[in-house]
């Protein structure tokens, strides 16, 4: 019978986002590539960077790249969650450093538990989940984001693009009162407004 424990989960230390003299080069060219884009970066460098990042409206391959981007501009280490063929040979590596964390789809048991022990373990530490889940057309928002963070008592900080203003960044923390539902509707409002760069797969 085969063994249906999760595989625990590692985040990788060394990332794309904190690479000696890298990184800073990394920066530089991701403020110049946005400038010559006419896209704006949104936000300012974070100190205590411990939260859980969503970004919406994800409707594009592109959302990826321009994200990343930002992220680099704004000094965010961050870490996000992909799905697990993401990380197959030979990209595997690669994926990692850019600070990928594999998710096999097929089985959500304990995933939220992982993370948000992650959280207990690592005194600075954001995970970007992707609410949407896809870049298709949903209709509902997968709500692991919600309950890593409620799980952890940390903040969710929200992340955004707007195709319609040419920007991206960060806005708002949310700080989950544990009445998911509730908060997932105040959540959303925000994101009403906010134009992705497919919007014929915006939910």
């Amino acid at each position: 019978m085969p063994d249906s424990t999760p595989k625990k989960i590692t985040i990788m230390r060394t990332t794309v986002f904190n690479t000696p003299l890298l990184t800073p080069l990394l920066r530089g060219i991701s403020g110049g590539i946005l400038a010559l884009l006419g896209w704006q970066a949104i936000g300012k460098p974070i100190q205590d960077q411990r939260f859980v990042l969503i970004g919406a409206p994800h409707t594009s391959n592109w959302d990826f790249p321009l994200m990343l981007m930002v992220v680099l501009k704004l000094q965010l280490k961050l870490h996000w969650m992909g799905k697990h063929s993401l990380f197959m040979f030979p990209f595997g590596g690669l994926m990692r450093w850019l600070g990928g964390i594999p998710i096999d789809r097929r089985s959500h048991h304990g995933i939220v538990d992982q993370v948000a022990a992650q959280y207990q373990e690592n005194p600075q530490l954001v995970v970007l989940v992707p609410p949407e889940g896809t870049r298709k057309k949903v209709q509902e928002w997968k709500t692991g984001f919600y309950h890593i963070a409620n799980k952890a008592g940390i903040p969710i900080l929200m992340g955004y693009l707007d195709v319609s203003r040419k920007e991206a960044g960060l806005a708002d923390f949310f700080y989950p009162t544990g009445d998911a539902d509730a908060d997932i509707v105040n959540i959303r409002a925000f994101y009403a407004t906010k134009k992705g760069i497919r919007p014929e797969n915006a939910d």
